[in-house]
């Protein structure tokens, strides 16, 4: 058991250095592209925190772990939405672009949306639920969509400007770090998923426990240290963009790629953590709203957080009464 832990933690230490050094290779990149910040965020540096969920939903989907690859997707980004906002705003309260209340956190509703339509088959068509290989090209789909959005967004120009936090290297290095990045994120997902799970087997604990919690809090570490660092920073576009950003991805592309691999059986359970992400999501576009608008206050942030502190005590206590 102690090996287990021992692996399972220099895993996420893996996975968390990987995606860094996947973030800044690539961002450094972009940067010399004249890419903006925030699109920066929405894009490359959203996706190389995503990396670690798309690793160790990758390796889930061929073992048939099933329950511990959705919930890691839903449990990430419940906590990039009330811990990871939570720290992050009450750090440094987070003004946003327009276009991110009109536009991306919508988007990120429409995406929770499609995934509740496409994978609850019986309460709809009356079949058995399951990502279906169909079911995961339109996500793929969707994602090149959202793909497409960002990129006419690079288009024009930003309502504002933050001190930029991206270090640029030189092209060959950068390329370079990037790869070493990726190389990383697949040895760490690898140690992550088989020893999570034979924790989780040695404790009788369900994978779907394991997938919304230690899953989901360890391949999130990346979004976690990004966004606080951004905020701390004041470069709000980074901390909130990599945020929504990341969470799109996760829903289409991590559940595309993983459901193309393999379809994948779904437990009609998870529906109420699906239920808080939306609900999450929607507070914020409430809370962009409120008193300042386009800023998520410090208040608004420690919300967010004890709304996640509460979910997980729930889903802990959820689980001792099962047992």
């Amino acid at each position: 058991m102690l090996l287990n832990i021992f692996l399972l933690i220099t895993g996420f230490f893996v996975l968390i250095k990987g995606a860094d050094f996947l973030v800044s290779g690539s961002s450094s990149i972009a940067k010399k592209m004249k890419i903006s910040d925030l699109a920066i965020g929405l894009t490359i540096v959203a996706f190389g925190t995503s990396s670690p969920e798309l690793l160790v939903n990758i390796m889930s989907s061929l073992k048939g772990y099933n329950d511990a690859a959705f919930g890691n997707v839903i449990g990430s980004n419940n906590f990039n939405l009330m811990l990871i906002l939570g720290v992050s705003g009450i750090i440094f309260p987070l003004v946003v672009q327009r276009n991110t209340v009109k536009y991306e956190i919508p988007i990120s509703l429409a995406a929770i949306a499609l995934f509740i339509i496409l994978i609850n088959d019986y309460r709809i068509w009356g079949t058995v639920n399951e990502l279906s290989r169909t079911d995961a090209i339109i996500l793929l789909v969707g994602f090149l969509g959202f793909l497409v959005y960002v990129y006419g967004m690079m288009k024009r120009k930003p309502e504002f400007e933050n001190e930029s936090i991206v270090k640029e290297y030189k092209t060959p290095i950068a390329i370079g770090i990037a790869l070493f990045g990726m190389i990383m994120l697949i040895g760490g997902g690898h140690l992550v998923v088989e020893n999570a799970v034979s924790i989780a087997d040695k404790y009788g604990l369900s994978k779907k426990l394991i997938g919304l919690t230690i899953l989901a809090m360890g391949t999130s570490l990346p979004e976690l240290a990004t966004s606080a660092v951004a905020a701390y920073r004041k470069n709000t576009d980074i901390a909130i963009g990599n945020v929504i950003g990341s969470n799109i991805f996760n829903l289409t592309l991590v559940l595309g790629v993983s459901g193309v691999i393999k379809p994948l059986p779904y437990s009609d359970e998870l529906n109420f953590d699906v239920i808080i992400m939306a609900v999450a999501t929607f507070c914020l576009l409430i809370f962009m709203f409120t008193l300042s608008q386009r800023k998520l206050d410090r208040w608004e942030a420690a919300i967010l957080l004890i709304g996640y502190v509460s979910y997980t005590l729930y889903l802990i206590s959820a689980e001792n009464i099962k047992l």
